[in-house]
């Protein structure tokens, strides 16, 4: 026990001081299979042999296999393993005793079992072959090896089933065997299959040599005993099939202008069908065109001729269409229309069309015979065989079936003679230019228009004359513009003189006329071709009346004035006009005088008479100014200023410059001559009755007499105004009257005390109670007016009042001054 304790602890300080002078073995895979790994691992010295040991990852403490291999061995296998295990490979280096002097392990996977055979192999084109096969638990992807007699060898990755082996050569046999691959490595190849690839597609080349067929061909392909070709038109469900052994094939009965898909294959010696080749389009040629029918139509006045055909519904792709004439002219058209340019008249045309597509051209339509439109009539002459009638002739044209003359008048309107003859008449009217042209007719239209033959008739004699007055000697012509009139010659005459006037315009103004008098008037048309109209007949018209002349005014009284003139016309109305800034006032009459009434007070107007009659109306003659009376003033205000003295003021007075204003009584007058609208008047006598008088003056000295209700001057102060002392400090006042009528105010004044007392209309004493003594006081007596209020331009006393104790002692008159 003790021995194998010591030869333990030996081997342990073998291997420990061995590895601390030694590298560690090193070892890794050098390939798996399902059931054999082969290790590689790096010489270790001093080892006498190397054990390999293999434990299953899941329980590696419990190996399962071992191997021994000599010293010179760096490479070996562990066989009889299981597919797809997990397993711990273990290398140990041993020394001649068996002991491990170093160790090194690796992980490492067994390949997957062998596949069952690959299932079924099918081609899917020439080229290609799919290949189905059961996938095998634990396989990460899976190894397909394909080869064939002629020393072809590939491997091919794929991950799923079913899987393509693709690029392969067509009618080729292969033989494929299949391996599972994981992490370990790959199993072995299955047992194999073999396979053979199909033959090729044709390679097909189309054309449509008629409008029914197309022709198919094909290079030959190795190994083909027959070909398939399909073939199905766009748009229907029909699909035909026909074989040949051959390498073309005429397909004939299809439709035209139909695309057809054509797809062909070719079949082998053991009955497989190749590859089926792409679809390749081709179109039948379009059908013939048909009814074509032929038109002339114009473009920017050049002829043409249109040609159009029928359109087939059920032609397939774009169409162009080719049309040609025998005399050079084509157009091509991917409509049903075509235009054929230039053509010119009298021109026969064959015509064919052609529709061509990607196949090429159909067959030509029937030929198409077209007569163009014939040429125009020439040599064209008028003759005017009675009055107002004309006949046109012309030569006859080739290719003309009929012919028709347009007379059109200047005016617009038109005439048409149809007619297979060279001659026309029609009615020829004044004052047109006529414009003549014919036209030959065939079944392809009208010729083109040829010369224009013209011919003017004499203008016709304006008619809807009218003369008007436009000033008083002038006389304005009007009329409708005659036709055919390019210049008018105006004549106007009466008993004295002839005056002419010409211009281009349908109206004349015939001025510097003689007034109030008659002229004859006559408006003659003209034009450069034909010359004047001499027949037109003659307008008579009165000018104006004459002005009136010397203008006389003379004022009847102070709203009328009578006007005069001088009347110089044959029969006329005169009306005498004042106008001012209140309107216009008038007067008429047949005479050579009227007045005009009604004028307002303070007015200025400027009058002139006019004359008037069934031609219109004179001048005004040269007028004259009037000036009305002033007006009276409507307010006027009489104020008393002092007892000899009065204020006056009244209102603004219209045409008033001036006023004399008067104050008159049996006692006196006052009068003033102002331009003010006041004015202040003396000589006053107080307690007398005025009339009140005012004379208002114009510019021109124009008067106005205004009479207003009478002043009465206020009564006149009272005189010997006295004061006397009474018992029981009162004193007496005492004056002079100065009338009966009205009653006195007295009012006494001082610094501190104010009396007053009235009296009665007819008294002359007033008495004043409670005086205190010892002031002064200022002592007024007036008359009061009827309605009560003190006359105020009355005069003040001063009286001084003593005291004796406490009563008045004396009253002292200090003297009298006016109203402040």
């Amino acid at each position: 026990m003790g021995t194998m304790k010591w030869l333990v602890i030996f081997v342990l300080l073998g291997i420990c001081s061995q590895a601390a002078t030694e590298s560690a073995i090193q070892v890794s895979v050098f390939s798996a299979s399902s059931k054999t790994m082969i290790l590689r691992w790096t010489r270790y010295s001093g080892a006498s042999s190397y054990k390999i040991s293999v434990a299953p990852k899941s329980s590696p403490s419990n190996p399962i296999a071992f191997a021994q291999f000599g010293p010179n061995t760096v490479m070996g296998s562990v066989n009889s393993l299981s597919p797809n295990i997990n397993y711990v490979f273990t290398v140990e280096a041993l020394d001649n005793s068996q002991g491990t002097l170093s160790a090194a392990n690796v992980e490492s996977s067994t390949a997957p079992e062998t596949m069952e055979p690959i299932q079924t192999v099918k081609p899917k084109d020439s080229r290609t072959l799919m290949v189905d096969f059961t996938l095998k638990s634990g396989a990460t992807h899976y190894i397909i090896r394909v080869q064939n007699s002629n020393g072809f060898y590939r491997e091919d990755t794929v991950s799923s089933s079913p899987t393509e082996i693709q690029s392969l050569t067509p009618y080729t046999e292969y033989t494929l065997s299949i391996m599972a691959v994981n992490s370990g490595g790959r199993s072995q190849p299955s047992l194999p299959v073999t396979a053979m690839t199909v033959l090729p597609p044709p390679q097909l080349s189309t054309s449509s040599p008629t409008n029914d067929s197309i022709v198919v061909s094909w290079p030959p392909i190795a190994h083909a005993v027959q070909y398939t070709l399909s073939v199905y038109k766009f748009g229907s469900n029909t699909n035909m099939k026909h074989n040949t052994s051959n390498t073309n094939l005429t397909i004939s009965g299809l439709d035209a202008g139909s695309l057809y898909m054509i797809k062909g294959l070719a079949w082998d010696p053991e009955g497989r069908q190749g590859e089926g080749s792409l679809h390749i389009n081709q179109t039948t040629r379009p059908p013939t065109p048909s009814s074509v029918n032929v038109s002339v139509v114009m473009s920017n006045d050049v002829a043409e001729l249109s040609v159009s055909w029928e359109l087939e519904a059920e032609v397939f792709g774009s169409i162009e269409y080719f049309v040609m004439s025998d005399q050079n002219l084509t157009c091509n058209s991917t409509s049903s229309s075509c235009t054929l340019s230039p053509v010119a008249c009298g021109e026969v045309h064959v015509i064919q069309v052609t529709a061509s597509n990607q196949a090429g051209p159909s067959f030509p339509s029937s030929p198409k015979v077209f007569i163009t439109f014939p040429c125009p009539p020439e040599s064209l002459d008028l003759v005017e065989s009675t009055e107002g009638n004309c006949t046109l002739t012309w030569d006859t044209v080739p290719h003309a079936d009929s012919y028709v003359a347009f007379i059109k008048r200047s005016d617009g309107g038109e005439e048409t003679c149809n007619t297979t003859s060279n001659n026309c008449t029609y009615h020829c009217q004044c004052g047109y230019t006529y414009l003549m042209s014919v036209l030959a007719f065939n079944q392809a239209g009208a010729s083109p228009p040829g010369k224009t033959l013209n011919y003017t008739t004499l203008p016709c004699c304006p008619e809807g004359v009218s003369v008007s007055l436009v000033s008083t000697d002038t006389l304005e012509i009007m009329w409708t513009a005659s036709r055919g009139a390019e210049l008018y010659q105006t004549r106007a005459a009466d008993s004295s003189e002839v005056i002419l006037c010409n211009d281009t315009a349908p109206v004349c103004a015939l001025s510097d006329l003689s007034c109030d008098s008659a002229y004859s008037m006559v408006v003659t048309p003209c034009n450069e071709i034909s010359g004047c109209n001499l027949a037109c007949k003659a307008h008579t018209k009165d000018t104006a009346p004459c002005m009136p002349m010397n203008l006389m005014l003379n004022p009847k009284n102070s709203s009328c004035v009578s006007v005069s003139w001088t009347a110089n016309n044959r029969a006329a109305t005169y009306t005498a006009s004042a106008m001012g800034d209140d309107g216009k006032h008038t007067c008429t009459t047949t005479g050579n005088s009227c007045d005009i009434a009604d004028l307002p007070c303070g007015s200025t107007y400027e009058v002139s008479v006019t004359a008037s009659s069934a031609a219109g109306q004179s001048l005004p003659s040269y007028s004259d100014s009037l000036e009305t009376e002033p007006c009276c003033p409507v307010n006027l205000t009489v104020a008393q200023v002092t007892q000899a003295m009065t204020n006056v003021s009244w209102s603004h007075a219209k045409g008033a410059h001036s006023f004399i204003t008067s104050l008159t009584s049996p006692r006196g007058h006052a009068r003033c001559h102002t331009q003010d609208s006041h004015c202040l008047m003396g000589c006053i006598t107080c307690g007398t009755n005025y009339t009140v008088t005012m004379e208002a003056f114009s510019h021109s000295g124009r008067r106005a007499n205004c009479t207003y209700q009478g002043f009465s001057s206020s009564a006149c102060c009272p005189s010997g105004v006295r004061l006397y002392r009474m018992a029981g400090n009162s004193l007496r006042v005492y004056w002079r009257s100065a009338g009966s009528s009205h009653g006195y105010i007295t009012e006494m004044m001082s610094g501190s005390n104010n009396f007053t007392c009235t009296a009665s209309p007819g008294e002359n004493s007033c008495d004043v109670s409670n005086i205190q003594c010892g002031d002064i006081y200022h002592v007024v007596v007036a008359p009061l007016t009827p309605e009560g209020s003190k006359v105020q331009f009355c005069p003040q006393r001063l009286y001084s009042v003593t005291c004796s104790d406490s009563n008045i002692g004396s009253v002292i008159y200090r003297g009298k001054r006016s109203v402040d």
